[in-house]
């Protein structure tokens, strides 16, 4: 039998990993130490999305979909395959940037990624691939495959045309983009329309099919937005706020749906995981108005030239909608506890780390001076993140020692 909440443990641990690499790099700013900052950076991102919220998702999906004896062999070759890749990155990167090892154990992941994709689909038992969130998540699996065409590319183009071409920055964009509004929100969707599903709160066909296309022609066209720096075409500036009016509908579809059904979600969540579900909510929200700002050329340009803005627009997605929707899935599936306490403190790090970082783009856009102290006062705040999952590590390590003795 696969232990699926040690599996969640594990996610959770690299997700601890890469709050103290982002911690570190954000310590570079006021201590004088001899690293290479870009290399951190590598190792930083890569455990964040595919030791945390890669292993968390699949841990899910095993949970709620494939949780058979016959599929535990081989899923079991699949997990300490992927690990093996991760511990390659995690002990590569941060040292030596995109070097042999590094891109081997990358690609190795990759390969691992398809073979996961592959068993998911053959496994998925019969009378589950007729549910509406079957499609769901056969889509978010396959933005997954199609965001990889990203580190591909850019293996290609460095090695023909260099980094200073614009091909190096799109296909880094390209497999951002497919990962974080494709692969990685639309699973969280599929998950949250299973879960709903078996606690019979239900959309009709058509609503499904509403929100099932504004979903991922939203997907699909607010690409546009990350390649509107380098060809500044009108039709692309329409084709962004096409997808943003997309998802601003399901956005909408999905906020009447919970509005009827407010009293059978409070009595299928606790009262934590109603305010952990409002606040990805509210974060979801401020997501869509950016990028339904940056439709207008002024600010589309803005967010691209000041660093700032692009970081806390992907900290925002990747904390606030893709970890905290993480938190309560784990939390209602009983993978691993989190109490009042950790949620408040995550969110008080999560808010702050975000008003420094947008308000340091905002600083640069006018063109004045930071306040003395902004690094330091970042780095204590971010300090706050990495104390919230510290807890929350703590807490589920001595449940589950506890179970096992």
């Amino acid at each position: 039998m696969i232990d699926l909440k040690l599996h969640s443990r594990f996610a959770l641990g690299y997700f601890l990993i890469a709050a103290v690499l982002g911690l570190f790099l954000r310590s570079l700013q006021i201590l004088d130490i001899g690293v290479d900052y870009r290399y951190i950076v590598h190792g930083h991102s890569h455990i964040a999305l595919l030791g945390w919220v890669y292993l968390a998702l699949i841990t899910l999906f095993h949970k709620l979909f494939l949780n058979e004896k016959k599929n535990n062999k081989r899923y079991r070759q699949i997990y300490v395959f992927t690990q093996i890749t991760l511990v390659g990155m995690l002990f590569t990167f941060p040292f030596q940037g995109y070097s042999f090892l590094s891109i081997t154990f990358s690609t190795l992941f990759l390969f691992a990624s398809y073979w996961y994709v592959w068993f998911f689909i053959r496994n998925t038992p019969k009378n589950l691939k007729n549910s509406n969130w079957y499609k769901y998540i056969r889509i978010a699996l396959f933005y997954n495959v199609i965001s990889t065409l990203g580190p591909w590319a850019l293996g290609i183009v460095m090695a023909t045309l260099g980094k200073a071409s614009i091909w190096y920055k799109i296909s880094i964009y390209f497999y951002l983009h497919f990962q974080y509004n494709g692969w990685m929100l639309v699973a969280l969707l599929g998950i949250l329309i299973a879960i709903l599903e078996k606690k019979g709160i239900h959309l009709s066909r058509n609503q499904h099919n509403y929100l099932f296309y504004s979903v991922n022609f939203g997907v699909v066209f607010t690409f546009f937005l990350s390649i509107l720096w380098a060809a500044p075409i009108k039709k692309f500036y329409v084709f962004n706020g096409l997808g943003v009016v997309f998802q601003l509908f399901a956005f909408l579809l999905l906020l009447r749906w919970f509005s009827k059904n407010k009293m059978l979600l409070k009595g299928s969540f606790s009262n934590l995981q109603v305010l952990i579900g409002k606040a990805v909510w509210v974060i979801l929200g401020l997501k869509i108005v950016l990028q339904l700002i940056t439709s207008i050329p002024y600010f589309a340009n803005l967010a691209f030239s000041i660093l700032e803005f692009t970081i806390g627009y992907l900290h925002l997605t990747f904390l606030g909608v893709i970890s905290m929707s993480l938190f309560l899935f784990f939390d209602y599936l009983r993978l691993f506890r989190i109490s009042k306490k950790v949620v408040y403190l995550f969110l008080l790090g999560f808010i702050l780390t975000e008003a420094l970082i947008f308000y340091k783009g905002i600083i640069v856009w006018l063109n004045k001076m930071i306040f003395k102290g902004y690094y330091f006062s970042l780095v204590v705040v971010s300090a706050i993140l990495v104390l919230a999952i510290i807890l929350l590590m703590k807490i589920n390590l001595r449940n589950f020692l506890a179970i096992k003795q």
